[in-house]
């Protein structure tokens, strides 16, 4: 506020018309006025401010020191100006934004990628927070707004998640080479009854060992759970170790370690691996996440 007068993008723009054409006449056709309203938009800046901008004659028009000066800085605010509301309008479309996304470890090495991948040529301008979580972390996060969306196990009805399936896995058996196991080329839970297992715990990932458990139970065999990490990664570990067996997703079975080999299950359980965002969310690049997540599932089921 100078001189009982605020100045606004309105009166920089008069002032660039005159400074880029150093012509009243032309200035003011530019900003569809008449010259005299124009010439006195003019006097009334440089009263406001207390500086003289432009030097002028019968015949010529031209910038003072200061102008120049101000020349400069009004372009720069005029062009931030013009970004912010080029980048309101994408923010508001969902062209431009931050989207949190969770997701499991195990789904790092089948989905996530790809969904990574086809999103960021779709939105280049929308930023991805990346948030790898175990299944429970991410259910809670989901419920508290704390991602925007995610990639989990199917846990069933959730009346409060818009949810895509994404792709359904078969869970697969790993163990050391030089287990008696490894040379069977098919296994079922009853070569498994003595078995130390390795399998994380319910509070975790509810649905892969309600998955586990059901597996065994149907032919009347309680596993023996001998370990319980939280991280799948922890478990191929263990197993390396030779501490135990684990039945773990089918595409964490592609990067075991040299003393490591995986092994079918008859009747394999499997588990569906699904994309899931508030029904609520109000964050606009979430529509384009989950269409994406579709194609995903029309190519892979």
């Amino acid at each position: 506020m100078l001189s009982g007068y605020q100045l606004d993008t309105r009166h920089m723009r008069y002032f660039m018309a005159l400074a880029e054409t150093l012509h009243f006449g032309r200035a003011a056709e530019r900003m569809n006025m008449s010259q005299p309203p124009f010439s006195r938009q003019i006097a009334m800046i440089e009263h406001t401010l207390g500086v003289k901008l432009f030097e002028r004659n019968s015949r010529n028009v031209a910038l003072t020191p200061a102008g120049k000066h101000f020349m400069k800085d009004c372009r720069n605010v005029l062009g931030r100006f013009e970004e912010a509301c080029r980048d309101v309008r994408l923010v508001a479309s969902g062209m431009k934004g931050e989207m949190r996304f969770g997701f499991m470890m195990h789904a790092a090495h089948s989905v996530v990628p790809q969904l990574v991948q086809l999103y960021a040529e779709a939105r280049p301008d929308v930023r991805l927070v990346l948030d790898e979580r175990t299944p429970t972390e991410i259910d809670e996060m989901l419920v508290a707004g704390t991602l925007d969306a995610a990639v989990t196990f199917d846990c069933g009805y959730a009346p409060h998640l818009q949810t895509v399936l994404l792709v359904r896995e078969r869970l697969r058996i790993i163990m050391r080479k030089d287990h008696p196991l490894a040379a069977v080329g098919q296994i079922g839970p009853e070569e498994l009854r003595e078995e130390k297992v390795i399998a994380a715990p319910a509070a975790t990932a509810p649905a892969l060992r309600s998955a586990i458990n059901s597996y065994f139970s149907a032919k009347g065999i309680v596993p023996h759970v001998v370990l319980e990490p939280r991280l799948q990664h922890t478990i191929i570990q263990l197993v390396a170790k030779g501490l135990g067996v684990a039945l773990i997703p089918a595409s964490l079975c592609t990067e075991l370690g040299a003393g490591l080999t995986s092994r079918a299950l008859s009747d394999a359980p499997q588990l569906d691996v699904v994309l899931r965002a508030p029904i609520t969310t109000k964050n606009p690049t979430v529509s384009t996440f989950m269409e994406i997540g579709k194609s995903i599932q029309r190519a892979s089921l």
